[in-house]
């Protein structure tokens, strides 16, 4: 399976992963002993530039304490929020 090309949704998801660690108080070292898997991974999720396995993904949700659905719709929230922005730009941009 090829990666995601919506790069709108996987900054969606970064940003998700990065707000509940922080809510949660762990770092990324504690985040990555949780899910067993690199820290290097979980800071270049959070930053966009990888994308999890379904696997990790749902060691991700057990970690952050969240069901594999409350996850997904906080993440379609703020992916529907940034086309909202998206949107609002592109609009404005087109303006003269």
């Amino acid at each position: 399976m090829r990666p995601s090309r919506n790069q709108l949704l996987i900054e969606s998801l970064a940003v998700e992963v990065k707000a509940r660690r922080l809510e949660l108080g762990f770092t990324q070292e504690d985040l990555a002993a949780q899910c067993n898997i690199d820290r290097p991974f979980i800071s270049l999720i959070e930053v966009g530039r990888k994308q999890p396995s379904i696997s990790v993904l749902y060691a991700l949700c057990v970690a952050l304490q969240f069901s594999f659905a409350e996850f997904a719709e906080r993440i379609e929230l703020r992916y529907r929020k940034q086309q909202r922005v998206e949107a609002r730009r592109a609009r404005q941009s087109a303006t003269p």
